[in-house]
């Protein structure tokens, strides 16, 4: 990461470089504002640590400018006059972090390591999304990882594959890339929702029927197993289907063989069956409400796809991808996330998974007319049902020292500013701060 220090005395320049490089960071110096514009114009910078007071102009002037023009990079402005109306007025204009002497090297590194992680969160929402693989399968978390090796193998072997995961993670797109990655990929892919179809034309819809089969059986139709020959039939929410419809898929798994409705004959068929379910099958198995002979068919090939709340990284890139998405469909510039709205979301449980995030987003930009989405323009039960983390129970003293702890923290060791914001003086915080043997 690269950070340009602008100060105007060289006392105060060679001390920033001599605390952050051993620290691993690239650090370029500016001695006014002039220079400092001059470095931004023609180099990716990630954080700018500059003066409150600079030769040349008012610091607040670079921050401004600074904030206006780049707005992929942090500041983190630094005083040699501690108050808290500079401090107040370099908040105000832009800067996320503020320090003021004394402070030392680890203060310091502590406020640049934070403005740096912001630096790489804002970046990763900001990076263009690259799908693993050409079927709109987006991530790149170790759960994705280990389900794009597991697709890589099912689809160079001819078996059958069981795909789980919970409604809205994505199982049909892993039927699909499973399919379209294969020897199969030139013959039919046919998705069947077996909780869509009454068990009544379930069977007809699958293995067709011959004319006069049934009343209002005109003529004959072939079903999806005849369609997909050659190919793959991909059979969603397996677990919804009947007693007296998995014997049925069963035949056809162990014979590769149909009838269709209305007639004795018999037909071969070369399909692959691809099926998915959200429920849990081996539970269904010992109730009696799963064929165990056909689980063990299908389960050749065990695929899991991994719920959203499950894959924190890949959250901000499906974001980002869905707000570009739907951008280009309403003909509108892409809007930021603010960082409560990024929070926000990696804090949420997200029970309906990638096609609930999909939806919000849709949502959000049709309502949201704004440059940048905030907390309060998301929907209420996601605002008010985010997880609280749980502290656990202490005494009072002890709570008092971790509640110090943070507001030291936020004013970045400035004992002045944090005294402020706990309203005692500054006498009465480092007192606290000996008793507590806090080490800030």
């Amino acid at each position: 990461m690269r950070v340009l220090a602008v100060d105007g005395n060289p006392e105060n320049l060679d001390r920033l470089q001599h605390s952050l490089r051993p620290a691993g960071y690239d650090v370029m110096t500016a001695r006014n504002a002039a220079e400092a514009i001059g470095v931004l114009e023609f180099t990716r910078i990630d954080l700018v640590v500059g003066a409150v007071q600079l030769p040349d102009v008012d610091g607040m002037d670079l921050l401004r400018y600074a904030r206006e023009n780049f707005s992929d990079l942090e500041i983190l402005m630094v005083s040699d006059r501690p108050g808290i109306e500079e401090a107040v007025q370099s908040i105000k204009g832009g800067a996320h972090y503020y320090l003021a002497k004394p402070y030392s090297d680890r203060d310091l590194l502590a406020a640049v390591q934070r403005a740096l992680a912001k630096v790489r969160q804002q970046r990763q929402v900001q990076a263009a999304c690259r799908p693993r693989l050409a079927h709109g399968i987006i991530g790149e978390s170790g759960g994705i990882m280990r389900l794009l090796a597991g697709i890589d193998k099912a689809a160079s072997i001819n078996a059958n594959v069981l795909i789980r995961g919970e409604s809205g993670t994505g199982k049909e797109l892993v039927a699909r890339a499973t399919h379209y990655g294969s020897e199969r990929s030139a013959a039919p892919f046919v998705p069947v929702n077996c909780s869509a179809i009454p068990d009544s034309l379930l069977e007809s819809e699958l293995f067709g029927h011959v004319k006069g089969a049934f009343t209002g059986a005109r003529e004959s139709r072939a079903g999806f197993f005849q369609i997909a020959d050659g190919g793959t039939v991909f059979l969603d929410e397996i677990g919804d289907a009947s007693l007296s419809m998995q014997g049925k898929l069963l035949r056809v798994l162990q014979n590769k063989e149909i009838n269709l409705v209305g007639s004795s004959r018999v037909r071969k068929v070369d399909t692959r069956i691809i099926a998915a379910t959200h429920k849990d099958l081996v539970s269904m198995v010992k109730q009696g409400l799963f064929r165990e002979d056909l689980y063990y068919r299908l389960v050749v090939i065990e695929l899991c796809v991994p719920p959203l709340r499950e894959r924190q990284e890949d959250i901000l890139v499906l974001a980002r991808h869905f707000l570009a998405k739907f951008a280009k469909e309403l003909d509108r510039p892409i809007p930021a996330l603010s960082d409560g709205v990024l929070e926000t979301f990696r804090q949420y449980s997200w029970p309906g998974n990638v096609r609930e995030l999909e939806n919000l987003i849709q949502r959000l930009l049709v309502i949201v007319d704004k440059d940048t989405i905030e907390v309060p323009d998301l929907p209420g039960p996601m605002r008010f049902h985010v997880p609280q983390r749980q502290e656990p129970l202490g005494t009072l003293a002890q709570v008092e020292t971790e509640h110090i702890r943070r507001v030291l923290v936020a004013a970045a060791g400035n004992k002045t500013l944090a005294a402020e914001i706990l309203g005692i003086d500054r006498k009465t915080l480092r007192e606290k701060v000996k008793k507590a043997g806090l080490a800030i």
